[in-house]
């Protein structure tokens, strides 16, 4: 029982990194068939809500804490950090590179978090210790491998010749919308991470995965509303068209913006924030299974370069807090020790003290 539940966290974080691959090859294809990336929001966030909500009202009525302004507060802000803003630069950055390509630089999420980490005191570095070391270099290595995929794009790995006509005659769209999606990517990256820090506040004081995950796809999908109203006064850009919309705002809402939130929300309490986020390389390796045979996407020398030095950084800074919770860990044990063969000179010293007393009386 004790593997299982140890084991737990890593197999819920595995499901959720598929899901979210699929829900990138979806949302692919559906911003490349015209749908605007608010709307498709505005339905994700709506759909969670009304699902996470059910599921949470009649799981958590029982246990759940008094909902303060406070809370309030904080989940609104982590919609705007973690759905409705963050969201919107993904799908641009999606739109203009390619799904692979998003998930590559979702790898600096979790270095990002752990930056963001050190000074709330979530995470803390020894340059003394090997583990502290090796967290530092970790986090060199992911920022060149970002510089790599940020800076250089190289030469494509597959030639898919039915696409070589278009290619041309759209060369130059695709560099300066390339940059556009970059940009997007970056910013993107940056909320995403700050959700993580920002989740752990939350889930100390509001423990309840579902009704917090409902509260903020709600939030999320009132101010992806009002920022689609604000740009795009044209009512006509909410219908729905074809059956892969439907069913691409369905499984995004239900599994992506539902299921997968209130997972992270409860391995964020469990493990933290920085070993939440360091799944987010496998997303990569499941969606260029999907993105490249069948979307036909490219793949570029310097996205395999990129990703190859982010994931090695990524493991060494894993390694080195791996490392460092050993450390704790025998820390502990040896305090604990300690602590036992203190307890039985207590009970002497308390009887020394009260027969003195008694003599003096």
């Amino acid at each position: 029982m004790k593997s299982c539940e140890e084991w737990k966290p890593f197999m819920i974080m595995i499901a959720i990194d598929v899901s979210f691959a699929v829900v990138n090859i979806l949302l692919k294809k559906v911003l490349d068939e015209g749908m605007n990336h608010l709307v498709f929001i505005t339905y994700r966030l709506s759909i969670a809500t009304i699902f996470v909500g059910s599921i949470g009202y009649f799981r958590e009525r029982n246990s759940r804490p008094p909902l303060t302004f406070r809370i309030l507060c904080y989940l609104f802000f982590s919609a705007i950090v973690g759905a409705s803003v963050t969201q919107y630069f993904f799908l641009l950055g999606i739109q203009y590179t390619s799904a692979t390509f998003a998930c590559a630089f979702v790898n600096m999420v979790p270095v990002i978090t752990f930056l963001l980490a050190l000074p709330f005191g979530l995470e803390t570095v020894n340059i003394k210790c090997n583990s502290g070391r090796a967290k530092i270099l970790g986090t060199l290595v992911c920022i060149l491998g970002a510089l790599m995929l940020t800076l250089y794009k190289g030469k494509g790995l597959f030639n898919f010749s039915h696409h070589q006509s278009s290619v041309k005659l759209t060369s130059t769209r695709t560099s300066e919308k390339w940059t556009i999606g970059v940009i997007a990517l970056i910013l993107g990256t940056l909320f995403w991470s700050s959700w993580f820090i920002l989740q752990s506040k939350i889930s100390k004081r509001y423990p309840c995965q579902y009704s917090s995950t409902a509260i903020m796809s709600f939030f999320g999908a009132i101010q992806s509303a009002v920022i689609c109203f604000f740009i795009d006064h044209n009512l006509s850009i909410w219908v729905l068209r074809g059956n892969i919309q439907i069913i691409a705002i369905l499984y995004a809402g239900i599994i992506g913006s539902g299921l997968c939130f209130v997972g992270m929300s409860w391995c964020v309490k469990k493990r933290g924030p920085v070993f939440t986020a360091a799944f987010s390389p496998f997303v990569q390796i499941m969606a260029a299974m999907i993105d490249i045979p069948v979307l036909h996407e490219q793949l570029y020398l310097g996205n395999v370069m990129g990703s190859i030095l982010v994931m090695i950084g990524l493991y060494i800074l894993l390694w080195g807090k791996n490392k460092e919770m050993k450390n704790r860990l025998i820390k502990l044990g040896e305090e604990a020790e300690k602590n036992k063969e203190q307890e039985p000179q207590q009970p002497q010293i308390q009887h020394l003290t009260v027969s003195c007393e008694s003599r003096c009386q």
